[in-house]
C-alpha cells in the first residue's frame, strides 16, 4: 500500500479461474467444476471468515456468467478480464495419487492493466497461476504498487503443455529465481520444489528457495505434512491422518488460503502452518468448489496434531 491508502482487501487472489474435470478412484465431478490455485484459496479463506477477498484474473465467454454467478454466491469481488476461453484441465488420478492433467482451455496473461488499483490494497496478494498466466513484469509491478506481503504458490509457473495437450513440469530457473527474490512467501509442492531447484531432497529444496531470497518458504508434502523455514528455524508441521481422502485436488491452494488467514489473525508461522495443514485435511475429503470448511472444524483438527510439531534449528 502507497503512503495513504486505505486496504480495502484482507486478500486478493491472483490468477486464473478453471473449470476442470475431475476423476480420482473413488469420485468423479459431473462436468466441469470451479477451481484453481487463487480461486481455492480465497474460497477457503472466505468460508474461514475473511471479510473482504477479492480475485483477479482472465475467464472466457463461455463460462463468464457461470463464474459470476459462482463469486456472487460465494461473497467474493471478482476482477475477470473476458477472454475467449476459460482454463480447464481434465484431471485423472491413478490409486497411488499420481495425476495426469490434459488442457481443455487457457484463459491468456494477466498484465499490469488488468489489474484494478483498488485491488492493490490489500494486507495479501496470494499469487496463484494455473498456467503461465503471470509473468515476473506483473510481479515486479505488485512489488512497486501494493505494500502487500506477497504469497506466491508457483504451480503455474512450472507447468507447459506438451505436444499431446498434456501438462509437463519444467520452467525458467532464472525467471523463477527472480519471482522468488521479491515474494515474502513461497510454497511448492514436492515436485514444484525439484523442478525449481533441481534437489529431490525437500528439505535441501527449501534451502535453495531461501537462498533465493524468500522471507518465509514453504514445501507441502501431501500424507506427510509440510516442512517451513523461518531463519535458521525449521519447522515440520505434522498432517492430520484422514482415514476418507477422495480427491487430493485443491489441497495445497487451501493450504495457502487457510495460512494466510490463521498468521494474519496470530502473525504466529507454526500456528499458521498447523491451521493450515488441517484445513487441507478437511478439503481432501471432498470434491469440488462446495467444500465444506468452517473455522470450527479446522481449530479442531489442528489441536489434535499440534504436540506433534517439530523445531529444529539448522547449522549453517
Amino acid at each position: 500500500m502507497r503512503e495513504g491508502r486505505v486496504l480495502r482487501f484482507d486478500i486478493v487472489g491472483v490468477g486464473n479461474p478453471v473449470y476442470d474435470v475431475i476423476v480420482t478412484p473413488w469420485s468423479k465431478t459431473n462436468g466441469r467444476v470451479l477451481s484453481g490455485c487463487s480461486t481455492n484459496a480465497c474460497l477457503a479463506a472466505k468460508k474461514l471468515g475473511v471479510k473482504k477477498v477479492g480475485l483477479v484474473g482472465c475467464v472466457g465467454k463461455d463460462f463468464a456468467q457461470t463464474f459470476a454467478r459462482d463469486m456472487k454466491r460465494h461473497d467474493i469481488e471478482a476482477n475477470m478480464d473476458i477472454r475467449a476461453e476459460t482454463g480447464g484441465f481434465h484431471l485423472i488420478y491413478d490409486e497411488k495419487g499420481n495425476r495426469t492433467l490434459d488442457v481443455l482451455g487457457v484463459a491468456g496473461k494477466i498484465g499490469p492493466s488488468s489489474f484494478p488499483k483498488e485491488f492493490l490494497d490489500s494486507a495479501f496478494l496470494l499469487i496463484g497461476p494455473i498456467l503461465g498466466e503471470v509473468d515476473l513484469e506483473l510481479i515486479h509491478f505488485l512489488r512497486s504498487e501494493s505494500s502487500a506481503k506477497i504469497f506466491l504458490d508457483p504451480q503455474g509457473l512450472v507447468r507447459t503443455v506438451g505436444d499431446s495437450g498434456r501438462i509437463v513440469h519444467s520452467c525458467d530457473r532464472d525467471t523463477i529465481r527472480r519471482i522468488i527474490e521479491v515474494v515474502d512467501f513461497v510454497k511448492p509442492n514436492e515436485q514444484e520444489i525439484e523442478t525449481i531447484t533441481g534437489e529431490k531432497d525437500p528439505l535441501v529444496g527449501l534451502q535453495r528457495l531461501r537462498s533465493m531470497g524468500s522471507a518465509v518458504p514453504i514445501v507441502t508434502l501431501a500424507e506427510r505434512g509440510s516442512l517451513l523455514l523461518d531463519g535458521d528455524k525449521l519447522y515440520r508441521v505434522p498432517p492430520f491422518a484422514t482415514t476418507h481422502a477422495i480427491d487430493p485436488t485443491g489441497a495445497g491452494d487451501v493450504y495457502a488460503g487457510s495460512f494466510i488467514t490463521e498468521y494474519t489473525r496470530t502473525g504466529n508461522l507454526s500456528e499458521a502452518a498447523l491451521f493450515a495443514s488441517a484445513a487441507a485435511s478437511i478439503m481432501v475429503e471432498q470434491i469440488g468448489p462446495d467444500f465444506r470448511l468452517t473455522l470450527k472444524d479446522v481449530q479442531e483438527r489442528k489441536e489434535t496434531i499440534c504436540d506433534d510439531l517439530t523445531v529444529q534449528t539448522l547449522t549453517q
